[in-house]
């Protein structure tokens, strides 16, 4: 693996939490570091990182909060 590669995931810890419980990926990222954009990518998807997610997550709290608010009218 290279030290590039080494480097970003100590960088991000649920980068290191994800390879800790997909050990597969070290084998990829050791064999070909052009495949990190992918790892990354699949983290997003697994965590739940992706702006879409994001804005889902931001869209269901105004919803709740709109809930409240109508509830003590």
């Amino acid at each position: 693996m290279t030290l590039d590669v080494q480097f970003k995931l100590k960088e991000n810890p649920a980068y290191l939490r994800y390879l800790r419980s997909h050990s597969y990926w070290y084998k990829y990222l050791n064999r070909n570091p052009e495949m990190f954009k992918e790892f990354t990518s699949e983290v997003k998807r697994e965590y739940k990182l992706t702006k879409t997610d994001k804005l889902m997550r931001t869209l269901e709290t105004i919803e709740m909060m709109e809930k409240v608010m109508a509830t003590l009218k």
